[in-house]
């Protein structure tokens, strides 16, 4: 009798050498499925060599099958018309791709449990693309000892805390900070591309999704994360300038991103970096 697959820990996968090659590369000789996966959205998993791999299956109105691996592990948006035999088929094309990019989602969160922000005197997080330390100032105001809308590595965040201020009070504080400062740098990133690209929008707020940078709803509202003021100013203006696009194009097909590419020529490399970046591992607040 057949042993059962091995299932794979996304904490801790089982061994599986990645091999090189591109992403949308055939295996030489890729397993044979074991069922066919239903039709139907959920949590399902896909077998490479013995080894299952979960994966969460969503349906939509996209016209193609997309890929992504991130917080909640491999994520599958599939067609609401592509059958599940299609939908393996393309998970054993996709063996390698599937494998080197939940491999690299490890090893991002393990490396960010070991170097990842401590609540405490001394400690560091990220602002504005630069690692800034936290530091009690006693009595003084909270103040930042460096340029607001361009860090340095090792500006000094004063908070307004005694020297022996409990984690989770810095915590609170440095949140609040940080808020503050996410509305204020994206309000004016926001006004610099509005200008920038002619667009007008009904309002703006901030917003505190898990899953989302930002969003734009059909009457023209713009919703940013305000964990964007984590990241370089760069990425930030990706995400305003992709939701802007959503002005045009209430869609994510071919003349979306036309227009996406229209308003920021050089929005690939920014795109690409904002996809390697995991949520999971941003300072947990």
């Amino acid at each position: 009798m057949a042993s059962a697959p091995r299932q794979l820990d996304l904490f801790g996968m089982a061994p599986t050498t990645p091999k090189p090659g591109r992403p949308d590369a055939r295996p030489p000789s890729p397993p044979t499925p074991t069922a066919p996966a239903p039709r139907t959205a959920g949590q399902l998993e896909v077998v490479f060599d013995g080894v299952a791999v979960p994966y969460l299956l969503r349906r939509s109105r996209r016209r193609t099958i997309g890929l992504s691996v991130g917080e909640s592990g491999l994520r599958v948006t599939a067609p609401t018309w592509v059958g599940g035999a299609e939908i393996e088929r393309l998970l054993h094309e996709r063996r390698d791709w599937i494998l080197r990019h939940l491999q690299n989602w490890k090893e991002r969160r393990e490396h960010w449990h070991q170097h990842g922000t401590r609540w405490e005197n001394g400690g560091r997080l990220p602002y504005l693309g630069a690692t800034i330390e936290m530091r009690t100032s006693g009595n003084a105001p909270t103040h930042f000892a460096g340029a607001l809308d361009q860090p340095a590595e090792g500006d000094v965040l004063w908070l307004a805390l005694p020297a022996d201020a409990s984690a989770e009070r810095i915590r609170d504080s440095v949140q609040a900070w940080l808020r503050q400062r996410a509305q204020a740098v994206l309000g004016d990133r926001l006004q610099a591309a509005l200008a920038r690209t002619g667009l007008s929008i009904a309002g703006w707020r901030l917003s505190s999704a898990a899953t989302r940078w930002g969003s734009c709803s059909s009457s023209g509202r713009i919703r940013l994360n305000w964990r964007l003021v984590h990241f370089a100013p760069h990425l930030i203006d990706y995400v305003i300038i992709h939701e802007l696009a959503h002005l045009r194009e209430m869609n994510h097909g071919p003349g979306f991103w036309a227009q996406v590419e229209t308003l920021m020529p050089d929005y690939r490399s920014a795109r690409e970096a904002l996809r390697a970046i995991d949520p999971g591992v941003l300072p947990d607040f």
